[in-house]
């Protein structure tokens, strides 16, 4: 793929995104059967688009990648151990869902703590972002999965499963 070709593929993958995102947006008001059958599958939709083919495009050509206009920035400050979960979800079952979200390629954390707070909705669990994002955090400090970044800046880190 050559330069032009290369930056033709970038802007039809970001048109791809932003509809997909209003995709998201609305898939997520969507009662939970219909939501629970579309929410995964779109996120791995997006997750795919994000993190192998625009990443292949940037990798080859970096100056594609669009500008950063954000400084890092610390979306959650959470420590799992001041978590107090609802008795309707254990440890256990919070850990078989961020598990399950995972793969052993890097997502970045604000694509896994979105597909996942999606997941809750769609399991009617009042899970908010900060729990998952905290209980990530003890995963990856544990050794459980993979985390680069500071895993408080949802943005600017990634996560996986281990040992891939």
């Amino acid at each position: 793929m050559d330069r032009t070709q290369a930056t033709d593929i970038a802007r039809h993958l970001h048109d791809a995104a932003a509809a997909m995102d209003r995709a998201g947006t609305i898939i997520a008001d969507l009662d939970q059967p219909d939501r629970a059958a579309l929410a995964d599958p779109l996120g791995e939709i997006v997750s795919a688009l994000h993190f192998g083919l625009l990443r292949a495009i940037y990798d080859r050509y970096p100056d594609l990648r669009p500008p950063s206009d954000e400084e890092s920035s610390i979306d959650s400050t959470l420590q799992w151990a001041d978590v107090v979960l609802p008795k309707s979800v254990s440890q256990a079952d919070l850990d078989e869902l961020i598990f399950s979200a995972l793969k052993p390629n890097w997502q970045k954390t604000a694509q896994v703590i979105g597909n996942l707070a999606i997941r809750c909705k769609a399991l009617a669990w009042p899970i908010d972002l900060d729990v998952l994002s905290a209980r990530i955090q003890a995963l990856a400090e544990s050794g459980s999965i993979e985390g680069v970044g500071d895993l408080r800046a949802w943005r600017h880190s990634e996560v996986r499963l281990t040992g891939r």
